[in-house]
């Protein structure tokens, strides 16, 4: 049998949050209560974005950035007999979105609901085949009436599904949200472990966990803008591809338990990559390299445009199922990520931009 292994705390907190994008309210809550012990100044924006500041003089300033938001749905219809009709609220796929739990945050608390469709016992050869559209699945809050709908759930309310954290086998664990509470985990976790080694630290470093990437990397846009940082680091989930099906020429081999991903690529600072491997290589981290050719789909693409430009990086947590109610991680890759941050920040010379 592996090894037990016990979660950290505040990141058990935050997958247990309910964070659809564009409604952080529950993960901004965790941060606030974990995060701004540690931090010499904290803040916050219109779009939710949370920024824990160390070292305020220090220079260069870093920025590390992983999103909080999650998938979700939106209710935009009750029909005459209670249910609710929803869009999605980021990537989702459509196989999946039927039978499940969710949870309706409203402004008296959570309600409960079930995604429904017809029975594939009603459906004949044809309509067995066919992949239901987002309008013809439902949520079933057991409501009785329109009427009595609306006096629970009201239009534009979001949720989430009703998973939890669950541990699979010694590290390895699921969740409903680790894309990307695992990134916001990291990057607040490093912030708090650096506050206990100030004197070695001669960046300026600001944890930024953003909103709304799901969406477009919005959080990210302002957050980038607001912190004007001479160097940024993203960390993000990116697709292990040690389960069954999975193409390697394709989309490259990557394991729970390599390590961290270091993305190599036109969205990175070749400076910046070199000196995450070198301080992998010095802390004797293993980690696995992704190509990405062009603009990646998360946060470190909003941060190297911002303002003048901004030298980044980005680290990637090998995942199972994204976009899944259960993805699955090992955890102690998310150990080694933060351990990398942390050398990454304490290794930062007066000045030093990573100009090429």
């Amino acid at each position: 049998m592996p090894p037990s292994y016990t979660p950290p705390p505040f990141l058990v907190e935050l997958l247990e949050a309910r964070s659809p994008t564009g409604a952080e309210f529950e993960a901004q809550a965790v941060l606030d209560r974990h995060l701004r012990p540690s931090a010499d100044a904290f803040d916050r924006d219109p779009l939710g974005n949370r920024y824990a500041t160390l070292n305020p003089a220090g220079n260069p300033t870093l920025l590390l950035a992983g999103h909080m938001d999650e998938l979700g749905l939106i209710i935009k219809h009750i029909d005459k007999d209670g249910f609710l009709y929803f869009d999605t609220l980021g990537g989702h796929d459509r196989a999946i979105l039927s039978g499940r739990r969710v949870s309706i945050l409203t402004k008296d608390g959570i309600v409960k609901g079930v995604t429904g469709k017809r029975a594939i016992h009603l459906m004949n050869s044809k309509e067995r085949e066919k992949l239901a559209e987002i309008h013809e699945i439902w949520i079933d809050i057991g409501a009785r009436s329109r009427a009595e709908a609306q006096q629970r759930v009201r239009l534009g309310d979001p949720a989430v599904y009703d998973t939890g954290f669950e541990i699979l086998s010694g590290s390895i664990c699921a969740a409903r949200a680790f894309d990307n509470k695992i990134g916001c985990y990291i990057v607040s976790e490093t912030l708090r472990r650096l506050a206990r080694r100030r004197p070695e630290l001669t960046a300026k470093v600001v944890a930024v966990a953003t909103t709304q990437e799901e969406i477009g990397t919005r959080g990210a846009i302002t957050a980038g803008y607001t912190v004007n940082a001479d160097l940024a680091i993203a960390v993000d989930v990116t697709h292990a591809t040690d389960a069954p099906d999975s193409d390697h020429k394709r989309f490259g081999d990557f394991q729970l338990g390599g390590g961290p991903v270091l993305a190599r690529g036109p969205n990175i600072n070749p400076l910046v990559f070199e000196r995450l491997v070198a301080c992998a290589d010095a802390q004797k981290i293993a980690y696995q390299i992704e190509t990405e050719p062009s603009a990646t789909g998360t946060d470190a693409r909003a941060l190297q445009m911002a303002r003048g430009g901004v030298a980044t990086g980005l680290l990637g947590v090998p995942l199972r199922y994204m976009h899944t109610p259960a993805e699955v991680v090992d955890l102690e890759d998310v150990e080694k990520t933060v351990q990398l941050l942390e050398a990454f920040a304490l290794s930062l010379q007066p000045g030093e931009k990573m100009h090429f």
